[in-house]
């Protein structure tokens, strides 16, 4: 059970220093909610998914 006031009350919210909990909910100061939509970048074709940013080698 997370003590975290942030928690959504799920019980299960692993929230990082920016607010940014495992399920991709964020911090907006105020409670938890979807984070918002970010443009695309310049030539960016919208059919393909975006890169994975993450550097775990997976």
């Amino acid at each position: 059970m997370s003590d975290d006031p942030r928690c959504c009350g799920s019980g299960t919210c692993i929230i990082d220093p920016e607010g940014r909990c495992w399920c991709g909910q964020v911090w907006n100061g105020h409670e938890m909610c979807t984070p918002a939509l970010k443009p695309l970048a310049a030539g960016a074709d919208p059919a393909q998914p975006a890169e994975d940013q993450s550097s775990d080698g997976a």
